[in-house]
């Protein structure tokens, strides 16, 4: 189990949108077309997208568990699909990207 320095590094590391770009994003769309609904109105990461912005709205001081573990899973997620690479053509308007974005992660952030 990681601890809360080493999730509080990683997650300033991967989560590179500002709250402003992903509250942005969370209203478009996109956002809320991608993503595993498991028969509910909004997908998985589109909600977790909701949870990061009040996590952002946070200090580290103010975290509470719930904060560290959705935290510890933002990292895992961004990792996993990360490491998958995307689609070889359209990187930029691929259900891959929006995904992670949801999740907090431009993977052309600073490439595009």
């Amino acid at each position: 189990m990681k601890s809360h320095d080493e999730i509080w590094s990683e997650w300033r590391e991967l989560v590179n949108m500002t709250p402003r770009e992903l509250s942005d994003w969370l209203e478009t769309e996109d956002s809320g077309r991608v993503g595993d609904k498991s028969g509910a109105d909004e997908s998985t990461g589109h909600k977790s997208g909701r949870h990061i912005l009040a996590i952002k709205d946070k200090t580290k001081a103010e975290l509470d568990e719930d904060d560290w573990s959705h935290m510890a899973k933002v990292v895992g997620y961004i990792k996993r699909h990360t490491a998958q690479g995307g689609p070889q053509d359209d990187k930029r308007h691929s259900d891959w990207r929006y995904s992670l974005m949801n999740w907090g992660h431009d993977p052309l952030k600073g490439s595009i």
